[in-house]
């Protein structure tokens, strides 16, 4: 999914060599969804009580398979030359528990950005807004959409850690973006505009009729410098807090007929995608 959570440490890669201390730019936990305690204990039930009996098992499978065949060939224990083997297998497998926990920490912390500001879109529906997520595109993913009399909105969620001191911001000049000083590894401009432009495409080939769809990204935790009202024409760069006061002074663009067949067909795409 469109969907990028990096650390400070690694936005700033070489440039920085000195570590800093990291906090989520999340101030309150999302609200679970539905049954999502219940996926919670399912995965740490797995984990706890099936995946570590079943490494166990094997552990000690193995050891009885070496037994048997040191029985039954009469194989001189080697404890030496197996220590030596076991050394670099060992430390690949920290480094690879190493850079798995480093991942999944900042997939949990993209999955919390997501959560958090699709919870706060759903406070749309009240303004007359349709709101989608996670749509399944061609190899990508949409992470919000809304349909409602303002137009059509992609909303890419882009959720970085930061430093635990200053007050670092978002920055967008019209040619790059930068998060602190410094750019991310990934453009999220051009993925945003490809991901309205798939919308786009998809709603005329869908409905036959042309709808435009507006990029959105939104920096969860974060202060975004505004943008210039030129740059404002092409897509907004936002905290999503600032989100319904930019909807409020957006003109009328769709009908109530324009925008519930545009969600109906986008619903359909996301039922049988």
């Amino acid at each position: 999914m469109a969907r990028a959570a990096k650390s400070w440490k690694q936005i700033q890669g070489k440039r920085n060599k000195r570590k800093q201390p990291e906090r989520s730019p999340l101030k309150d936990n999302p609200l679970n969804n539905p049954g999502e305690s219940l996926a919670q204990n399912i995965e740490n039930y797995f984990y706890d009580q099936v995946l570590v009996w079943c490494l166990s098992a094997a552990f000690v499978l193995i050891y009885i398979v070496l037994e048997w065949y040191y029985y039954l060939t009469n194989t001189p224990r080697q404890p030496l030359l197996l220590s030596i083997m076991s050394i670099p297998f060992i430390g690949y497998c920290s480094w690879r528990v190493w850079r798995g926990r480093r991942q999944v920490k900042r997939m949990r912390l993209g999955l919390d950005g997501e959560k958090a500001v699709g919870q706060y879109l759903e406070r749309l529906r009240t303004d007359g807004y349709q709101v989608f997520h996670d749509i399944a595109g061609q190899s990508f993913n949409l992470d919000h959409v809304i349909i409602g009399p303002g137009g059509i909105f992609t909303i890419e969620t882009k959720t970085y850690s930061k430093p635990k001191r200053g007050n670092p911001r978002i920055n967008f000049d019209g040619q790059t973006l930068t998060i602190g000083s410094y750019p991310p590894d990934r453009d999220p401009v051009t993925q945003a505009k490809a991901q309205a432009h798939w919308l786009k495409e998809l709603l005329k080939e869908s409905t036959g009729q042309t709808y435009n769809a507006k990029p959105v990204i939104v920096f969860p935790g974060w202060f975004v410098e505004p943008l210039s009202a030129q740059q404002q024409e092409k897509l907004w760069i936002l905290n999503p807090k600032a989100l319904p006061a930019f909807l409020k002074h957006t003109p009328v663009q769709l009908s109530s007929e324009q925008i519930h067949l545009a969600a109906y067909h986008l619903s359909r795409h996301c039922r049988t995608s």
